[in-house]
């Protein structure tokens, strides 16, 4: 009966033995230093934008006159990145005014970027432009460089005026669109536009009166009055260098 009592009393510590072992490893591995979870470190192009506006519809002046409308359904400008821009992902749409606030022209694009510093614009995607003169530009890229005052693109590109259409991979122009450069292109031309230019034609030899022998005046070389004497062949009217003749046979 005791060795009994006794076998138990042995299992019983030993479990409780066991129970407080486990115990005191889940407490140990609880208490030990937490590890530290730490993100990359933010690079400048990560840096977020100083400002985000929605659907913007604002003028911008030049030299205090109201030169642009800007119209976009989300406006960023940063910054923190090199070269600081302001971005357009959204779209934008331009108008461009004179002084008497008429409209110029437009430019449209489905992204677009401005690097202030530079002042340089950046459009991708579907570039359509107007002119006030009927000029349509179109392309899948364009760069408005402010400084220089320019256009260009250097990826396939079509304009269409009035005219003529023509296509081409290299475009160049003033930022009025008068005077553009076209490489590497292919169009249509009114076949006016390719007809030489009419030479200059000499003038009428008909309408200029002939200048008379020993600086006579056009009246001197009129036919002589018949004569009583003369003959009808004698008396007929002739060319201005016959004249001469027609006298002396008078005076005979």
């Amino acid at each position: 009966m005791v060795r009994k009592v006794e076998s138990k009393l042995r299992k019983h510590i030993l479990r409780v033995t066991v129970f407080l072992v486990l115990v005191a490893c889940h407490f140990a591995i609880s208490c030990t230093e937490p590890h530290e979870h730490t993100a990359r470190a933010v690079n400048p192009e990560d840096s977020a934008s100083i400002m985000v506006s929605y659907g913007v519809n604002t003028l911008i002046s030049d030299s205090g006159v109201i030169k642009y409308r800007i119209v976009t359904e989300r406006w960023e400008v940063n910054t923190v990145r090199q070269p600081s821009r302001w971005e357009f992902m959204k779209g934008v749409f331009f108008e461009q005014f004179d002084e008497q606030f008429h409209v110029q022209g437009y430019i449209q694009a489905d992204t677009a970027w401005y690097y202030d510093q530079q002042r340089l614009w950046k459009l991708r995607g579907r570039v359509n432009m107007r002119n006030v003169n009927g000029l349509v530009f179109n392309s899948e890229e364009l760069y408005w460089d402010g400084i220089h005052h320019e256009f260009y693109s250097t990826v396939y590109s079509r304009v269409v005026t009035p005219e003529r259409t023509m296509e081409g991979s290299y475009f160049r122009s003033d930022e009025k669109m008068d005077h553009y450069l076209i490489t590497n292109s292919k169009g249509s031309f009114i076949a006016a536009d390719l007809d030489p230019e009419p030479a200059d034609l000499p003038p009428d030899t008909a309408t200029v009166p002939a200048a008379s022998p020993s600086g006579a005046s056009p009246a001197a070389t009129a036919p002589a009055a018949p004569s009583s004497g003369a003959s009808p062949a004698a008396t007929a009217a002739s060319p201005a260098g016959d004249t001469a003749d027609s006298t002396s046979t008078d005076k005979q």
